[in-house]
Parts: C-alpha cells; sequence; structure tokens
C-alpha cells in the first residue's frame, strides 16, 4: 500500500470508505470533517492506495499535548494486510517526530475486532472519563 497525502480529489472515495467501514455517525457529516481536518496545521489526513485504489485512510492530529487518531479506515476487501497496522506505526513515527508524547484516541466500546487490534499494538484503556459536548451541529 502507498501512503500519501490527502487531497480534494479524494473526497468521494473516502466518504465511500468510510460508509463501507461503518465509520460515520449522522451527527457527523463527513464532508464537514474533512473539511475541518484542512485547516489542521500540527497533524495529516492520509490515503491508502493500492494500485491507484483508495483502500485505506488515518486522520493524525496534535494538540501540544497529545497526538490523536481518527477514521483509521481499511477497506474490508484488504483487512489482514497489514495496511492498519502500516498506518499506525507510520502514525506513531509522525507524531514522535513532530514532539508529541503521547497518544489518546477513542474506540466505540461494542467494537471488539478494533478493540483487538489496538490491544495487539500495544494499546491500553486509559483509566479517564471520556466527555463530550458539542458546539457546532452539523445537521
Amino acid at each position: 500500500m502507498d501512503i500519501s497525502e490527502f487531497e480534494s480529489k479524494d473526497t468521494v472515495a473516502i466518504i465511500r470508505l468510510w460508509q463501507v467501514c461503518d465509520l460515520i455517525r449522522p451527527w457527523n457529516d463527513p464532508q464537514k470533517d474533512i473539511d475541518r481536518k484542512m485547516t489542521d496545521r500540527n497533524g495529516a489526513f492520509w490515503v491508502g492506495r493500492v494500485d491507484d485504489k483508495v483502500v485505506a485512510s488515518i486522520m493524525i492530529g496534535y494538540d501540544g499535548h497529545r497526538g490523536t487518531i481518527n477514521y483509521l479506515a481499511i477497506d474490508p476487501a484488504f483487512k489482514g494486510q497489514g495496511f492498519g497496522r502500516q498506518l499506525m506505526k507510520e502514525a506513531e513515527a509522525f507524531l514522535i517526530s513532530i514532539g508529541c508524547p503521547k497518544v489518546s484516541f477513542c474506540v466505540r466500546r461494542d467494537n471488539e475486532p478494533v478493540v483487538q487490534f489496538y490491544d495487539a499494538l500495544g494499546y491500553k484503556p486509559d483509566d479517564v472519563f471520556f466527555f463530550g459536548k458539542r458546539l457546532i451541529p452539523d445537521d
């Protein structure tokens, strides 16, 4: 898999990928998430391709205290080939290169395959409460 920076021409394929991977929720507009990510100066948004076909994505953030991972997606037809591990390894290297000391992210509790994936990479649940508040509705 070849990894490159997201380009606007990837938008339709990325949103389709997120739909296939069941990452989109009614309260999050994927186009707005992409537009917002494009204003981020501290992170990255990468696309994975096989033979020019979009098969993976990852959004990486850094706020000066911790890194975040969002929209890690692998096309189900390409699962089991190590692409998720490849993206996470490169994301960790990127975060280290910009001085990020730790990374945290959310996984839905009922998404057992993803919980197992991150566990195998050495990630463990933090003993914290995750708080959220919607500031700008997407609808």
